[in-house]
């Protein structure tokens, strides 16, 4: 499908958030999928697998998972400095604020004409986290999680018992685990880890993982496998469209 995008700026508890909207020119209502980027916000690959997605005739929104910190549409490099900026922002930002941006989400685009009120995440990196992360709220319905971070560690601030491994029986929604067997990010026992409390919980759950490194999904850079990412791609539209049905 041919797409178009633009920007809608949404309040939150914690400030203006901009969002992107990537979405189908034709004439109807879609689904919408929350797609969560890695700590640099909306680079081009983010906004490439976002175009990806939305071809497949889904609303994507891309937010600025950290519009607190930064000014509106700041775009961290991949480079050192941008990943010293970056980590220092997911290390201050607690998942509170990112709970009470996925709520504003919802309230803000269930209101549009061109979304049909269903809601899935996605989101690699840190998105993956916060993509498991914003499952926790009912109104999500599937999440497609790549390499998520900082689950099997909590190390994203949060008040106590209040880290999403701890609250994992509360999602509700089918969710798609993917990780890179390479990733030092989320080591084997990490995985293990992440993987038994699912089973533990019994929830609705698959799992993948593949011979890949941290970040494979993104088409910029050394890591990037386009085999595995085009598996990848087409594992999280069947996800998609097998829980979120159109208007």
């Amino acid at each position: 499908m041919i797409i178009q995008h633009h920007d809608e700026d949404i309040n939150t508890p914690t400030g203006t958030m901009r969002c992107t909207v990537y979405r189908p020119q034709a004439e109807g209502r879609f689904p919408c999928i929350f797609f969560y980027s890695e700590i640099f916000q909306q680079t081009a690959p983010i906004a490439r697998s976002a175009m990806m997605m939305a071809g497949h005739g889904f609303v994507v929104i891309v937010p600025e998972v950290f519009h607190e910190l930064n000014p509106i549409g700041t775009v961290l490099a991949y480079d050192d400095e941008g990943k010293d900026k970056g980590n220092d922002d997911k290390f201050t930002k607690p998942l509170e604020s990112h709970d009470s941006d996925t709520v504003a989400m919802i309230e803000h685009f269930e209101k549009a004409d061109y979304c049909t009120g269903q809601f899935g995440s996605m989101g690699v990196c840190l998105g993956g986290h916060l993509a498991y992360r914003a499952a926790l709220n009912p109104r999500i319905q599937a999440a497609f999680c790549l390499y998520a971070t900082d689950i099997h560690s909590n190390t994203i601030p949060c008040q106590e018992g209040n880290d999403s491994f701890t609250r994992t029986n509360e999602i509700q929604g089918e969710l798609v685990m993917v990780w890179g067997k390479q990733d030092p990010h989320v080591p084997t026992e990490g995985r293990q880890k992440i993987y038994q409390q699912l089973l533990n919980t019994e929830r609705l759950f698959s799992w993948h993982e593949f011979n890949g490194q941290h970040a494979f999904m993104r088409d910029e850079g050394d890591r990037y496998d386009p085999a595995l990412a085009l598996e990848c791609y087409s594992k999280a539209v069947a996800l998609f469209q097998k829980n979120l049905h159109r208007a």
